[in-house]
């Protein structure tokens, strides 16, 4: 299903099969490892070839990140994915990010300092990670850094970002998809949208939604 053009979503038939993917695509993706065994059980879905342990290990790792407990997420991936960080810099350079901004949270500013010279320092040797570094260590020179205007770097909502990231990152590493399938049809519709909205005479087509496409 993936694979047509969703300009077509209209005229196929969407059987019970292609939505029961879909939902399990969704509850893999976001570690819903209980309600994916009842799902599988109640409609007699095929077992999926990848293991539930490790989406129980995924599942944890998103929970340690989102919670702020970075330090243990690092050494579970690395136990679950154990070259991910160490290609991955980018990503690997955002959780140890979240680590230092915890520890300026809980006004341990030595601690923050040491932390950053010891493992954030090497990453400014890239000029890419410079600015970032900058707005990072710039909250150390606020009382209330949440009243800073990096203030969005302490947000659950950046940490949630990060969090995600590392999930897809483990699934790509797992060569699973790193996103559900909803996500890639919704990526896919957009585009689609866009893409008609600069044909001439298209300007008042009906836009897609994923409600449309599972009615169809």
């Amino acid at each position: 299903m993936m694979d047509v053009d969703p300009r077509q979503y209209e005229t196929i038939d969407v059987s019970d099969s292609d939505v029961h993917n879909i939902v399990l695509s969704y509850l893999v993706h976001n570690c819903f490892k209980d309600t994916v065994e009842s799902f599988i059980a109640s409609t007699g879905m095929k077992q999926p070839d990848y293991c539930l342990e490790d989406m129980e290990k995924r599942k944890r790792i998103f929970n340690f990140t989102l919670e702020g407990n970075v330090l243990k997420a690092i050494e579970q991936t690395e136990q679950l994915a154990p070259d991910l960080l160490e290609k991955n810099k980018d990503l690997h350079f955002d959780l140890l990010s979240l680590h230092f901004v915890e520890l300026v949270c809980s006004r341990k500013c030595t601690e923050a300092l040491e932390f950053a010279q010891t493992k954030l320092a090497p990453f400014g040797k890239v000029q890419s990670y410079v600015e970032k570094l900058e707005d990072f260590m710039a909250l150390l020179a606020y009382e209330e850094p949440e009243k800073s205007p990096m203030f969005h770097l302490l947000s659950l909502e950046y940490r949630q970002q990060v969090a995600d990231s590392l999930n897809r990152a483990i699934l790509a590493h797992a060569n699973l998809p790193s996103y559900s399938a909803v996500e890639r049809l919704i990526q896919q519709i957009t585009v689609v949208r866009q893409s008609l909205s600069q044909e001439p005479g298209k300007e008042g087509n009906t836009p897609f939604s994923l409600k449309d496409f599972l009615k169809s």
